[in-house]
């Protein structure tokens, strides 16, 4: 009999079935556990391999012991560390997203890799959440189009996606305990649908999260993987656990998910208590299957998943053998890395640096010379080939650099509590303020960094400023020297009381392993700054939506984490109730200057099944070539229920020389108008007036266009 499950050219399905029909009940349990701290089982017997899962998003991680979390010491999983993915939201270019997955799936293939732990699409709610910098922003549709192309690029490499973390992960704090209590209505408008974009993208796989919804948790929530996620939009997958978020036998069976990974550990440091067949979907699952109490229905669609994930990826002839610190994958790197870098304030265009106009430039930080690939938990990276700030500083800038570190974070871990001393913190203060003195322009390059409570799994961050003593340095040195350039790392916003004392704002959340000489493309003008801001950052913690509902709303009473913000996350409240940011969503300067022309619609009327298309010119008015990145918001002008005052609905980023032009054109229709309507279950569009905007920012509107809905 011919074994078309080996054949690597037949349908996947066809695959499926012809191998479920050879297994038994046993090797079919086998599949749905771990094996290893990253390893799930396939079937040795008929030479169906297993499945090597791996952390990412941002780089293949570092080989790590069977069952534990220290490293391996093994030479040869040196790797690219690409921008984290908050960095990627930030060029708002799909193509670049595209680059992304291309170049770090061939890194998970040269390394034996079946599934990359990534994407992250978790919604950012709080700006202290510890995991933000995983995460693409505040906005579902901007995560979403951002996400798919990086899954596509994949997944075509033959390397799954597992996209997490399935849903409500927007806080670290009790991120294994709490229920979060969210309205209908904002788990259909701003949780699930980046997630049901990336679904219908094609992602072979998703991770549960490890909190809880309708007080069960994620990865064996019956409503969100079974009715939702495999019913309602007919996801196809394999739903994966996060490591330690598998908590009873029988709801993991008839919950929806069908591979149990890292059972009986905290997913960070705890090691096992039990061998893997102690697993909840392991020696117990076999012992209601022996006694005759086990669905095989269920079984056998669990099965279904794991095999068609295996002949997508391991056994699949798309798969690539791929390549590992390949120049292409640093220049990749390092083009992402430059268009995420946003541009937040340049008073009398003191960027980019002249340097003939200083005699001596004076850095300070501790992120200058900070490896800042390493840490943040799951997604921390072994990376070489990396440069340095400080490094790439003295390069382009020569003996005009001097440095002082000016301050020293506390040494935080998992492991590991160690407070900076107060004589070193005055010590290194007084140098740097010292230094100061003599220099003509000082480049302040700190931030937070991904140690716990920074940006760090399994922590939240416990203050809305930078810590360390960074905003006293900060305002110390400005008064002494008004030319300085502030270049802050960071996964998310943060307050800066001393903005009106320095002269420019860059933030550049973390590149990888190019980290210095993206930084340095831009300070010195090499490259023209084009990223814009993926969250609305608030002048002070107070002004997000959620604070006003106290302890509830974050992190929570007695476990229990009341969502009473709604739909109003981000620059939803922000445009909404009048409230003033920082910085608002979308926002970012340039070295050149774009003049919008006025928008032309389509028609002033649309059908319920029907199209408009609205168009925009723009120019490059300035001096040196640049990108700018349109933004189409949508204003439903008279509705029968609350609505924010407009909606991103799409975007596009235009390249244009000194003096062209080029057009931008959106395509509506009518699924962008709708809201869920918490009375008929469904989204709804009701008939009226609508606004469309063409924006620079959020706030800075170029130009509208009326039209109506019949």
């Amino acid at each position: 009999m011919s074994q078309v499950y080996l054949d690597p050219n037949a349908p996947v399905e066809d695959r499926v079935e012809d191998a479920l029909k050879r297994m038994t009940t046993e090797e079919k349990i086998d599949m749905f556990h771990a094996i290893g701290k990253f390893v799930s089982l396939g079937v040795p017997r008929l030479g169906i391999r297993q499945i090597n899962h791996s952390d990412g998003p941002h780089g293949c991680r570092g080989e790590l012991n069977w069952n534990d979390y220290n490293s391996a010491g093994w030479e040869n999983d040196y790797i690219v560390a690409f921008p984290a993915l908050s960095c990627l939201a930030a060029t708002w270019n799909t193509e670049l997203s595209a680059l992304y997955g291309d170049k770090v799936s061939e890194e998970f293939a040269f390394r034996n890799k079946t599934l990359l732990l990534g994407p992250g699409v978790s919604l950012v709610r709080n700006p202290l959440c510890g995991r933000n910098f995983e995460y693409m922003g505040e906005d579902p549709y901007l995560t979403g189009e951002m996400a798919v192309p990086y899954i596509q690029s994949v997944q075509k490499n033959g390397i799954g996606c597992c996209l997490k973390h399935f849903f409500l992960n927007n806080q670290e704090i009790d991120r294994l305990t709490y229920n979060a209590n969210v309205s209908e209505r904002a788990v259909r408008e701003i949780y699930l649908p980046a997630f049901k974009r990336c679904v219908d993208g094609g992602v072979w796989s998703i991770m549960g999260s490890y909190n809880k919804w309708l007080n069960t948790h994620c990865s064996q929530n019956n409503t969100l993987l079974n009715e939702i996620l495999k019913k309602e939009w007919g996801f196809d997958g394999a739903v994966v656990s996060d490591w330690g978020g598998c908590h009873d036998t029988n709801e993991a069976i008839y919950g929806g998910l069908d591979i149990e990974m890292g059972s009986f550990t905290d997913g960070l440091t705890e090691g096992m208590k039990g061998g893997f067949d102690q697993y909840y979907m392991a020696n117990p699952m076999k012992k209601l299957a022996e006694e005759g109490k086990l669905d095989m229905d269920v079984v056998d669609e669990k099965a279904r998943r794991v095999l068609r994930l295996i002949f997508r990826t391991s056994m699949s002839p798309n798969q690539i053998i791929g390549k590992q610190r390949s120049e292409d994958h640093y220049a990749a790197a390092q083009a992402i890395a430059e268009e995420g870098i946003v541009l937040l304030k340049n008073e009398n265009s003191i960027l980019p640096i002249q340097a003939d106009k200083y005699q001596k430039i004076l850095v300070v930080g501790e992120n200058a010379t900070r490896d800042l690939s390493a840490g943040g938990g799951s997604s921390e990276l072994k990376s070489k080939g990396d440069v340095f700030p400080l490094d790439e500083l003295k390069a382009v800038y020569g003996n005009k650099i001097e440095y002082a570190q000016g301050y020293k974070c506390d040494e935080m871990s998992y492991e590991n509590k160690t407070p900076t001393s107060p004589g070193l913190k005055q010590k290194l203060f007084d140098e740097a303020i010292e230094k100061a003195k003599s220099a003509d322009l000082i480049i302040y390059i700190g931030g937070l960094n991904k140690d716990l409570y920074q940006d760090c799994e399994d922590a939240d961050r416990q203050t809305y400023g930078l810590s360390f003593g960074q905003n006293e340095l900060i305002s110390a040195l400005a008064k002494i020297q008004e030319n300085i350039i502030v270049v802050n790392n960071g996964g998310s916003a943060y307050e800066t009381p001393w903005l009106d004392e320095v002269k420019a704002l860059v933030h550049i959340w973390y590149l990888g392993t190019m980290n210095g000489r993206a930084m340095v493309n831009i300070l010195s003008g090499k490259v023209c700054p084009s990223g814009k801001l993926p969250v609305t950052w608030a002048r002070k913690l107070d002004d997000y939506y959620f604070m006003q509902f106290g302890e509830e709303a974050y992190p929570g009473v007695d476990k229990q984490v009341y969502y009473k913000d709604g739909i109003y996350v981000g620059y939803r409240h922000f445009n909404t109730h009048n409230v003033k940011p920082q910085f608002p969503f979308g926002y970012g300067l340039s070295y050149t200057t774009f003049n919008y022309g006025k928008p032309t619609i389509s028609a002033n009327e649309m059908d319920k099944d029907g199209k408009l298309t609205v168009t925009v010119d723009v120019t490059n008015t300035g001096k040196v070539a640049g990108k700018e990145i349109v933004q189409l918001f949508i204003g439903d002008e008279e509705c029968s229920v609350d609505r924010p005052a407009k909606e991103l609905k799409g975007f596009t980023k235009l390249a244009l020389a000194p003096g062209e032009t080029k057009t931008a054109t959106f395509e509506i229709s009518e699924n962008m108008l709708q809201f869920w309507s918490e009375a008929e279950h469904k989204f709804v569009s009701e008939p009226g007036k609508f606004k469309a905007y063409i924006c620079a920012s959020e706030t800075d509107v170029k130009g509208t266009a009326e039209f109506s809905l019949k």
